[in-house]
């Protein structure tokens, strides 16, 4: 049964286009098997009443009888086999026609031949052959009853069955049959090529059904759909990675009391079409509301953006256009610059200076040295290439990091204390960005933290649900009106420092969806919290 269970049968062999909707035919092959009965009982009726007409059964009644009765019994197997259905629809179909034909030339010989016009219910039989068949089939099928007719004629000639033959009437009857047929041909040929198009249409939609579906759940931005009845219909992957949720919640304030009481604000009042959600795994998220109209309901799209990506990109451009004008303007400092200093230098061989130009010269080296290093700095922002990041295993790139930056800065390893956290944590970011996060605060440390009076703590855990790397210190703290300034570019408190490094870091932190920030501990020790991208949200930082 290899076509009862599809959307579409294709009962002719000849014409493969050419379909019928399965409910459909199995409807109309039951319609012609009620008419069926309708002739096999109209024709017992009259034959054994012997109220109808003298012709039907008048050259053979025997014939007749048994043609009678053969067509019942075929009626009756029939209707067990559409019911039950053991073979396919085509085959039914076909063996349902050709048994007309069959029966109906019988019938038709025994009622005198074809002057009897018994011959003409094949008409309606070839009709039916085009409607359940349909195809190139219609032609076989008039082909065959046209056939049949003739043979009949042929037969009634040799036996000197009737006293008259009618050919011409054979050959019409025939033609009317191809007419039939060509009719049928012609109206299943332009079905097949409407169902063609409509195939064809249908694999479009569901293409760009499929599209539409890959597209949304792999946007960046999180996307939620919210019906009349104000519960979420659909939510994306993006949604529920944003949102840290595990299965699609029913109402927003599943996810958020905040994101629910603005939804409605926004329904009372439409310019209160945004919000900032603060969610306690540490993702900022900008929330905008938008009605989708439909032609039947009003439905109202969420969308979800991670300020962390926003920041990103504005990161990004603010570096560019940073990096093209410090780059003119440190070229056009540190050509002049390099002239006093080798004049200072020149200036300082000469013999004859007393003690105090000897001083100025020193005062002028030292600070041409200081403003040579700025310039190195600004240098080093504008010669920043493209963010190349990559997943990164926190605690072994952290053991490997503290080994070579004691090394490289002749520091010892007994100044520092490494806690690790005990689940591996797995970071998204640029290697190189964050070694020189690390470096800078490693090197303040250092300098500012007093390790002869403690060690160094360089602490790895999650936070808030994101990987950590804490840096704290035993010196005395940054002073509280000095904190809101810290980042600042150019802020610095010691004479020596261009205030440029912690300003780098945190740039070099945001450029990586990260986040620097500065905090006291409870002893009032400075300590510098590195939130750092969780590898396994790659698909919402990208």
């Amino acid at each position: 049964m290899p076509d009862n269970n599809t959307d579409i049968i294709f009962p002719c062999p000849f014409s493969t286009g050419y379909g019928i909707p399965a409910r459909q035919a199995w409807t109309l092959l039951k319609v012609f098997l009620g008419y069926r009965f309708v002739c096999v009982c109209l024709f017992g009726v009259l034959f054994y009443s012997k109220t109808g007409s003298s012709f039907l059964g008048s050259y053979d009644a025997h014939l007749y009888s048994y043609s009678l009765y053969g067509y019942f019994a075929v009626c009756i197997l029939s209707t067990i086999l559409v019911f039950w259905r053991p073979l396919s629809y085509s085959v039914q179909a076909q063996l349902l026609i050709f048994s007309d034909i069959i029966i109906f030339t019988l019938l038709m010989h025994a009622c005198g031949g074809i002057g009897s016009g018994v011959g003409i219910m094949l008409a309606v039989s070839i009709a039916a052959g085009g409607l359940l068949v349909g195809g190139r089939c219609a032609l076989v099928f008039a082909a065959m009853a046209s056939l049949a007719v003739l043979a009949e004629q042929v037969y009634a000639t040799i036996t000197h069955s009737f006293v008259t033959t009618a050919y011409p009437s054979a050959g019409m009857l025939g033609a009317s049959f191809f007419a039939i047929a060509l009719l049928s041909f012609v109206l299943a040929s332009r079905s097949e090529h409407m169902l063609k198009i409509a195939t064809q249409q249908k694999k479009t939609i569901i293409n760009l059904e499929e599209l539409n579906r890959y597209i949304i759940q792999n946007l960046q931005s999180g996307i939620v759909i919210i019906n009349p009845e104000k519960t979420i219909e659909m939510a994306n992957d993006a949604a529920l990675k944003l949102t840290h949720t595990l299965i699609k919640p029913q109402r927003l304030t599943e996810i958020s009391e905040l994101l629910e009481s603005s939804f409605e604000d926004w329904l009372n009042d439409a310019k209160q079409d945004f919000v900032l959600l603060k969610l306690p795994n540490q993702l900022e998220l900008h929330v905008r509301f938008t009605v989708l109209p439909t032609p039947e309901n009003v439905y109202y799209l969420v969308t979800f953006e991670n300020m962390a990506v926003y920041n990103q990109r504005v990161q990004q451009s603010k570096l560019a256009s940073l990096g093209q004008l410090t780059a003119s303007i440190a070229h056009e400092i540190r050509n002049p610059l390099g002239a006093i200093s080798h004049a200072g230098q020149l200036l300082s061989e000469n013999p004859d200076l007393s003690k105090p130009d000897l001083r100025l010269l020193e005062i002028i080296q030292n600070h041409s040295s200081r403003v040579n290093c700025i310039i190195e700095d600004i240098l080093q922002l504008s010669r920043r290439g493209a963010t190349t990041r990559d997943a990164i295993s926190l605690q072994l790139w952290l053991k490997d990091y503290l080994e070579h930056f004691v090394i490289e800065h002749g520091a010892s390893m007994s100044s520092f204390n490494l806690i690790l956290a005990k689940e591996p944590l797995v970071i998204y970011m640029d290697p190189g960005h964050l070694k020189q996060i690390m470096d800078n605060l490693c090197r303040n440390a250092l300098k500012y933290g007093n390790p002869d009076n403690g060690i160094i703590t360089l602490r790895v855990y999650i936070y808030q649900q994101a990987p950590c790397i804490e840096i704290i210190d035993q010196g005395p703290g940054v002073k509280p009106d000095h904190i809101p300034r810290l980042f600042e570019p150019f802020f610095t408190t010691s004479s020596s420092g261009t205030g440029l490094g912690l300003y780098i870091s945190k740039e070099l932190a945001e450029l990586n969806q990260a986040t620097l920030r500065y905090y006291l501990t409870s002893d009032n020790h400075s300590c510098f919290r590195i939130f750092l991208m969780d590898a396994n949200d790659i698909r919402i930082a990208i």
